[in-house]
Formats: C-alpha cells, sequence, structure tokens
C-alpha cells in the first residue's frame, strides 16, 4: 500500500496536471461536454485501470468505475465529485473529489471490503454551459431524460451534445443507479471561509442548503443615448440595477440568507444607446426552504416594482428551484467518527453551496467531507488547498471505509 504522504503529493499533482485542460488559452474552462473533457477521462481512466477498476461513460459522459467487493453481489458505495469547471476556474473545485476517491481506492492496496466501490467523476455540476446544474448526477438519479432539448448558446441541445461527444442518449436510463446502495460520500474543498476562521483541516457537513436560480428579464424601449430626454427613457438596465441594489440590501437583512446577481446581458449592448432589454440571474440560497421561497417571491416583487417606476416589462423563469437536503445521520455520524480517530477536532456545518450529493440523496444516503479553502477562494485561479489539509482528508476517508466496513462485515 502506498504512504500517506505519496497519495497526497500524487493528488495533489493529479489536480495541478488537470488544470491544464481548458477550452480557453490562459484559463481554465471546462464545460460539460467540451473536448478538453475527454482529455480527463483518458488520464483518469488510465488511473482506473491501474486499480484494477473497469473505467466506463455512461451517457451523459458521466465517468464510472467499479472496484469490486468482496462478494459478487455486493453493495455499493459511491465516491466521487465533479469533473467540469466554472470560466477560470481553480484546480480543485471537483476534481479534488475524484482523484481523493481514486486515492483512497488505491490506498486499499488491493484489499476488498464487504461492499464495493464506485468512484463516479460527474460530467456537468456547474450549469455553465445549458444554463442548469447537476446534469451528470440527475443521470444517475433517472431525472436527465426531459433535460435533453435544452439549448446552449449556440443552439446545440444536450442530446445532440451527447451524440458528438459519440454517446447515445436513448442509453440514458443504464446511468440510473440501481438497488444495492450503501450511499455516496463527497470529499469536497469548502469554497468559504469557515474552516479556515477556526483552524481546522476539514469539516463535516450536516446539510446542504437549499437553492434558487431564477433568469430575470427588464423590457424598457432602446433608444438614442444623446436624443432621447431622461424624463422620457424606459430604460431596462437602470430598472435592472435599481433592482440588484434591492437584492443586496433585502439579503443583508435577513440573517442566514445569500441572494446573487452574478450574470447580466443588456440589449443591444451600445455605449451610445439605451439598453431595450436586460437578461439578470438570480441565486438565492438558505438553509430552510421557507425562508428562501418567500425572499424569492419578495425579491420578484421588488422587481416588478422597479420595472413599473420606469414604465418597464417583467418577465422571469425559475431554472432551479432545489430544496435543502440534509445529510443522512448515519453516515455522518460515521464520518464524524472518522475525523476524531485521526486526532482531529469534529467541526459540523452547513454547506452553502451546491453539490452533486443534494441530487444523489434522491436515492442514496449521503455523506459529505470539506476540505479547508486558504483564504475562502474558489471559482478562481487563486483557489488552493493545503498538502496537510488533504493528507487529514484521507485519513478520514480511510477511517471511514474502515468503519462503514465493521457495519457491513
Amino acid at each position: 500500500m502506498p504512504h500517506l504522504q505519496t497519495l497526497t503529493s500524487r493528488a495533489l499533482e493529479a489536480c495541478r496536471y488537470l488544470w491544464r485542460f481548458s477550452e480557453e488559452k490562459g484559463r481554465t474552462t471546462r464545460t460539460f461536454l467540451s473536448a478538453p473533457m475527454k482529455e480527463v477521462h483518458q488520464h483518469l481512466g488510465r488511473w482506473m485501470k491501474q486499480l484494477g477498476m473497469h473505467p466506463r461513460l455512461d451517457a451523459m459522459a458521466n465517468l464510472r468505475g467499479i472496484y469490486a467487493g468482496a462478494k459478487k453481489d455486493a453493495p455499493v458505495l459511491y465516491l466521487g465529485s465533479h469533473l467540469d469547471t466554472v470560466p477560470g476556474a481553480g484546480a480543485y473545485d471537483g476534481v479534488l473529489g475524484v482523484v481523493l476517491a481514486l486515492s483512497l481506492v488505491e490506498a486499499l492496496g488491493g484489499r476488498r471490503l464487504p461492499f464495493a466501490i464506485e468512484v463516479v467523476g460527474f460530467s456537468e455540476e456547474e450549469g455553465v454551459r445549458f444554463g442548469v446544474p447537476f446534469l451528470g448526477s440527475r443521470a444517475l438519479v433517472g431525472r436527465a431524460g426531459d433535460l435533453l432539448q435544452l439549448r446552449d448558446a449556440g443552439g446545440v441541445s444536450v442530446a445532440d451534445a451527447i451524440l458528438s461527444f459519440g454517446l447515445d442518449p436513448n442509453d440514458l436510463y443504464l446511468a440510473e443507479v440501481g438497488t444495492g446502495v450503501l450511499g455516496y460520500l463527497e470529499i469536497h474543498i469548502e469554497q468559504g471561509p469557515v474552516l479556515e476562521s477556526l483552524d481546522l483541516p476539514l469539516g463535516v457537513v450536516q446539510s446542504i442548503v437549499g437553492q434558487s436560480r431564477l433568469e430575470v428579464r427588464f423590457r424598457g424601449k432602446a433608444n438614442h443615448a444623446g436624443t432621447t430626454p431622461m424624463h422620457l427613457r424606459h430604460d431596462a438596465l437602470a430598472g435592472a440595477a435599481e433592482w440588484i441594489h434591492l437584492v443586496e440590501k433585502e439579503a443583508q437583512d435577513e440573517p442566514g440568507l445569500v441572494a446573487t446577481v452574478g450574470q447580466i446581458k443588456a440589449l443591444p449592448g451600445a455605449g451610445n444607446v439605451i439598453a431595450g432589454e436586460v437578461q439578470a440571474s438570480l441565486d438565492v440560497r438558505h438553509a430552510e426552504d421557507e425562508v428562501r421561497t418567500r425572499a424569492v417571491a419578495h425579491l420578484i416583487t421588488r422587481a416588478q416594482q422597479a420595472a413599473q417606476r420606469r414604465g418597464l416589462e417583467l418577465a422571469w423563469e425559475t431554472k432551479l428551484d432545489h430544496p435543502a437536503v440534509p445529510c443522512n445521520p448515519e453516515l455522518t455520524e460515521l464520518l464524524a467518527q472518522a475525523v476524531e480517530q485521526t486526532g482531529r477536532k469534529v467541526h459540523l456545518m452547513p454547506s452553502g453551496a451546491g453539490h452533486d450529493a443534494m441530487v444523489m440523496a434522491e436515492k442514496m444516503p449521503v455523506a459529505m467531507l470539506f476540505v479547508r479553502s486558504p483564504g475562502g477562494v474558489s471559482h478562481h485561479p487563486d483557489e488552493r488547498v493545503l498538502a496537510p489539509d488533504v493528507r487529514a482528508a484521507l485519513e478520514a476517508g480511510l477511517e471511514f471505509l474502515v468503519l462503514l466496513e465493521k457495519t457491513h462485515a
């Protein structure tokens, strides 16, 4: 069995190596079914083969490899995370979880457990290309079929993208998980500053906050910027700007609520033309679904009021409405014990970000382990992890497998 320090070094090296595979020169952007994803699949697939696993791609291009259990009909524990990135990404978001899953299999040194391990590198989690997240994990829980007609900015549908990648969307049903599932463990960077503020390497996730994503459109009238008096304008961008300020203010007044307008597009988009239409995103999250849904309704009301004041039309569309997801109490307790047995303090915490675990929870018990993010930085090239923290995650992961083994001996 390789030494944990060696596995830690390999894991970090693998993350930095995979960071190179990008659609854009000078920064890492790797979206769903892009050409660089094939190179990532090839690299991780070779690693799987070295571990005696049999890598395959399902119809949603999730990379999957099974490490067999001691018996042929052994139940399955899923380990993994996602392989896609946001534009201008760091090297560890998502990828670290897949790399550490393979590292845990390697750490077993060929020893077979009373359960099989299936490592999954999800093809899509971020929602960048098609505007809807979790395409990869939705395939495993049987909720991908109604997404095939989604289209990207170039007009390409999910179904066409799958075909272009060399896969068949008609085989999506084969991606669904079967019976005899123990659960899903995802190791992920925290993407926030909490663990660093507590000087802790690891956090055990208790729940994943609920999340709403909307597209909001302000429609006014495009006109000449020099000849249209201020009092006769129907400026969609000014209305959107007023509302965006209100989004920030309202969220600040509600404990635990976060609301973000992270994307905005003004049309026709010329410096000497009053904007006739603005498309804006809205992302709202809270650990309590009632608070979140009430906040969304209130923010839409605020948008309607801003539009009315300026003679604008308002339209909106919900892109995602996912309830808060509690992690499985039994698996979470095992994970907390595992962290404690490595000699480290257990910190239980919510996840403010969405993860594949919240989708997988529809079909199986889930648990999540966070790894400290120095500076709280994520979704940015400056995203980092510390080698001792990665080793701590490996140690806790191995202890988790040992504890799970004892419960299924």
